[in-house]
């Protein structure tokens, strides 16, 4: 046998094994050491961390703690924190600060992020961020995030790079929009109740790869009010598989 040919078969099988990421969870929590008697201010963490120490998981958790960071965030100047338990600790000084200061405006804060490995393929990762935070006010905020990844650079994926086409994929996906939430073509976007930007259809900031399909996710006051919460799409892959770049 030739040495290219037995180099030729060897960098084939090389090439074609995608090193597997693997993830264990981890769990932070903090509750504030003013006493209270109800609706106690604390933080809950559970977030998938990826292992292996390599520049690939490195660059995926960095980017998930980033995010996080962003999540609970309260104050002026962004934390500081570089790990999840000095974050759940900023997130409870914020609080005790702003108590002292203000006694009777602060009652019952609260965070909880719970993150999960939603789907994972030989080229895509996706992480799922479901997350509450109540700082005062009415109502708390409760949202999904999605986080998609290269697994075999560690490198963020956007929604751009999602498609062949997004032009086309969305002229697709508002037809299947409208036909869910029964808009008449004919009509302005909005003409139900909706609240999209400029009364024209956007793709959601948040989209999931599931087994089922492809998830447009729109969060609360993404494109309807609070009290009609949240809208999702689901399109099989069958349906889209034309227009996806990223399969």
């Amino acid at each position: 046998m030739k040495p290219y040919f037995v180099f030729g078969v060897l960098f084939l099988f090389l090439t074609s094994c995608t090193k597997e990421l693997h993830f264990t969870s981890v769990s932070f929590e903090k509750k504030s050491k003013i006493a209270c008697q109800e609706n106690c201010p604390q933080i809950s963490i559970k977030i998938p961390v990826a292992q292996d120490n390599s520049v690939e998981t490195d660059s995926i958790n960095q980017k998930v703690f980033s995010v996080l960071k962003e999540i609970v965030y309260f104050g002026e100047k962004p934390y500081a924190a570089t790990n999840y338990k000095d974050l759940t600790t900023a997130f409870i000084d914020s609080y005790e600060k702003l108590h002292k200061d203000f006694p009777s405006e602060t009652i019952g804060w609260e965070a909880t992020v719970t993150g999960k490995v939603g789907y994972q393929s030989e080229g895509i990762l996706n992480l799922e961020i479901n997350h509450y935070t109540y700082t005062g006010g009415a109502h708390g905020y409760q949202g999904l995030r999605s986080l998609l990844f290269d697994p075999s650079t560690g490198k963020t994926i956007t929604n751009e790079a999602i498609f062949k086409d997004k032009a086309a994929f969305m002229a697709f996906a508002e037809k299947k929009f409208r036909a869910k939430y029964k808009i008449p073509s004919t009509a302005s976007i909005n003409a139900t109740g909706l609240m999209f930007e400029e009364d024209k259809f956007a793709l959601p900031q948040n989209i999931f790869y599931t087994d089922k399909g492809l998830l447009l996710y729109y969060n609360s006051y993404e494109a309807a009010s609070y009290a009609d919460g949240p809208k999702e799409l689901l399109l099989s892959y069958a349906t889209i598989e034309s227009y996806l770049k990223l399969k």
